[in-house]
């Protein structure tokens, strides 16, 4: 699991950048997350109703959230030197 990976989905999504969304794809190593983005990509690119398109949007943001949760990541960052905070 490649926590860049679901930095940039959330990046390219928030700016539109459709092309490298599906380069995206097509390169990670995250099933999951390769589905959500062809599933929104379809939707955006074939669905008339708006419904279904922001129902797959919301599914990416969901799935890319969860990961980043479960990444392993707490956020937390030591200090470089002992006592400093």
């Amino acid at each position: 699991m490649n926590k860049t990976d679901y930095d940039r989905a959330l990046y390219y999504t928030h700016r539109s950048q459709w092309d490298n969304l599906l380069i995206l794809m097509v390169r990670t190593d995250d099933q999951f997350l390769a589905k959500k983005i062809e599933h929104f990509l379809h939707a955006y690119n074939f669905e008339r109703d708006y419904s279904a398109i922001e129902k797959r949007l919301y599914s990416l943001l969901r799935y890319i959230d969860h990961a980043n949760e479960t990444s392993g990541d707490d956020g937390y960052i030591e200090p470089v030197a002992p006592g400093l905070t």
